[in-house]
């Protein structure tokens, strides 16, 4: 059986191939793909070291993850999966179609994410080389479509797995209310496998999710490409039943048919008050146009003092950024900060490994980044020296308290240093949403608190649900003279404080 499956994906990729819509991304992203990158920033004292990668192999990296000895795991989007042992790679399986996730099961077996299914693999005679591919769930549809990728799986503590079925582009027949579309069969959707196997349809109204991860206390969380119905990119918390915004995916629920969603397309409102709305949103091009999976810094303090917030890619950028959550009134909420760009590729996927080095796994397949490599892997390293960036972004009752990772020139806290303005952005079915309602925030008055590193801003008028304010800190200084390497952080408000 496991022979037989494994040359089924291997024919099936050799028959049909990769098939991509090549002068419609050309026209959407050539610009992305051109920019040279400029203004590279990382913070004092963190680096990003180049791993080499097998020779003649196209080493797009769409999974990545590293098992408990730190060897790492990595699928290729050409459809093989290698494992990094020390300075070494093997190819470990292969015959994959299009695999964009991977997961290190705890008891050693990979689980692969590939278009068609969820895939087990099992190395039986323990030689590095996995023997038998078992499906462990292909309860979905694929059309043969370019852009039907399967993201994930990530595993809660109870054994459930999750993960999250792009929708299509051009499939047939397919239900289209704008750029994407739905065929059937569960595309736009996320889904759970329990850990009895059965699989699950979990929430809809998924566009392009191309990164799921999962929080130390087991919330799962998703990001999901601007694009129509979409503002800009986003972050949500994955609830089962939630509908997250985009119709089409509504023709494989209980509640809906086709035509129903054709009566209510234009309808943007009552989409509106049915969907969630995004922890936080992740502003077009000033931080990502394509963001990949949420990682957690567990590595308590050996990657610098962000311990506890989470990471993300984004492949256009080429980058890093930070989100930094909070809950108020029982919503999650919070700040959206870059922190390193310059990569030589675009980032999808990334893993901290033991010892506290972030794994970058990268690939401009399709898209095009501001990296000029193709492909590559790499890894962001921390040498001890504490960086002067902001830490952390709180709401207030009056505005917020932002706290720095260093004591601050109290010199340098003044008015005239900081500036926030806000602005919204406005759903429909337009592949994104240019911003809306802007204005710019008056500062009443700034205090610098006793721990030095905490500033309290107090705003004239009060703040609004439903925005984005953007906060600007370009001359803020340390007590050493330093100025942060990113000086602008986006907070979204969802709920006001009581």
């Amino acid at each position: 059986m496991a022979d037989r499956n494994r040359h089924k994906y291997r024919d099936k990729t050799m028959k049909k191939g990769l098939i991509y819509s090549t002068a419609l991304i050309a026209l959407v992203f050539a610009y992305q793909a051109s920019s040279e990158q400029t203004d590279v920033y990382i913070p004092d004292g963190y680096a990003i070291e180049t791993i080499d990668t097998p020779n003649k192999a196209r080493f797009h990296i769409t999974g990545l993850d590293i098992d408990n000895n730190g060897d790492v795991y990595v699928a290729t989007r050409f459809g093989d999966v290698w494992r990094l042992q020390g300075s070494n790679w093997l190819k470990a399986a292969d015959g994959f179609h299009e695999p964009t996730g991977l997961l290190v099961d705890d008891d050693g077996s990979l689980l692969v994410a590939q278009k068609p299914e969820l895939t087990r693999l099992v190395d039986v005679d323990n030689d590095g080389v996995f023997d038998e591919y078992i499906n462990l769930a292909d309860d979905w549809s694929f059309h043969d479509n370019y852009h039907e990728f399967n993201f994930g799986p990530v595993k809660d503590s109870d054994g459930n797995l999750y993960g999250t079925l792009n929708l299509g582009h051009g499939s047939p027949n397919e239900l289209k209310l704008g750029a994407m579309g739905s065929s059937g069969g569960y595309r736009g959707w996320a889904y759970k496998i329990d850990k009895h196997g059965k699989f699950v349809p979990f929430a809809s109204g998924l566009r392009s999710p191309a990164g799921i991860g999962i929080s130390p206390d087991d919330q799962v969380f998703f990001t999901d490409n601007q694009g129509d119905w979409v503002e800009t990119s986003k972050l949500h918390l994955l609830e089962f039943g939630k509908f997250y915004g985009h119709p089409v995916s509504l023709r494989d629920h209980p509640d809906f048919d086709v035509e129903k969603i054709l009566s209510k397309q234009k309808d943007f409102d009552y989409w509106d008050k049915m969907r969630e709305k995004p922890v936080v949103w992740i502003p077009h091009v000033e931080v990502a146009n394509s963001p990949g999976n949420p990682e957690w810094d567990v590595t308590q303090g050996k990657f610098g003092p962000f311990a506890g917030q989470m990471f993300i890619a984004d492949l256009t950028q080429s980058s890093l950024f930070r989100v930094i959550l909070e809950e108020v009134n029982g919503q999650l909420q919070g700040a959206v900060v870059n922190f390193a760009n310059g990569f030589q590729s675009g980032n999808i996927r990334i893993k901290f490994d033991m010892t506290g080095q972030l794994w970058v796994g990268q690939t401009a397949r399709g898209w095009g980044a501001k990296g000029d490599k193709p492909f590559g892997l790499q890894k962001v390293t921390w040498d001890g020296t504490n960086p002067f960036e902001l830490l952390d972004m709180k709401l207030n009752t009056q505005g917020f308290d932002v706290t720095f990772t260093e004591a601050l020139d109290s010199e340098s806290v003044n008015n005239a240093d900081f500036s926030l303005s806000s602005w919204s952005y406005k759903y429909s079915s337009a592949y994104g949403s240019p911003k809306t309602n802007q204005q710019d925030l008056n500062i009443s008055s700034l205090s610098l608190l006793d721990d030095r590193r905490t500033i309290r801003i107090s705003l004239a008028s009060p703040l609004q649900t439903n925005t984005v304010v953007a906060l600007s800190f370009e001359k803020l200084k340390d007590q050493d003279g330093r100025t942060p390497t990113t000086t602008k952080a986006y907070y979204t408000i969802n709920k006001l404080l009581k």
